[in-house]
């Protein structure tokens, strides 16, 4: 089993589907990657040999910012744009969409379950 950047790569995928399985990198970073160290895109994960998996793992590990460090970054820039009081921070801090979509309608993702207010009561006379 190829364990990169502390994650346990799935070993019957193919290298480049593997690879995607860190956060940070896509599919094409992934394909970057391979041709770099001249492994075979089709090359399952479990065929790699030790070799191939110490040249991808130092790669990785000098050129990209993955998992904790990236995730930690991510977090870091909303927690700025929060601080500065920008819209886009008081859309984060409301839990609202961020990039422009409508939320009067759909925007489940973000807003959450729907909370029904019921109407008030009409007093009887």
């Amino acid at each position: 089993m190829a364990r990169i950047a502390g994650i346990d790569l799935p070993k019957n995928k193919r290298g480049e589907i593997g690879l995607t399985y860190i956060f940070g990198i896509g599919r094409s970073t992934a394909q970057k990657i391979l041709a770099q160290a001249n492994i075979s895109f089709d090359k399952k994960v479990n065929e790699w040999n030790d070799d191939e998996q110490n040249l991808i793992r130092n790669f990785i590990n000098s050129h990209f910012k993955v998992e904790g460090a990236l995730r930690s970054e991510v977090q870091l820039n909303i927690k700025r744009l929060v601080d500065i009081g920008s819209y886009r921070g008081t859309r984060h801090r409301n839990g609202l969409p961020v990039r422009g979509q409508r939320s009067k309608t759909n925007a489940r993702t973000r807003k959450g379950k729907r909370k029904t207010i019921a109407n008030k009561k009409m007093a009887t006379k």
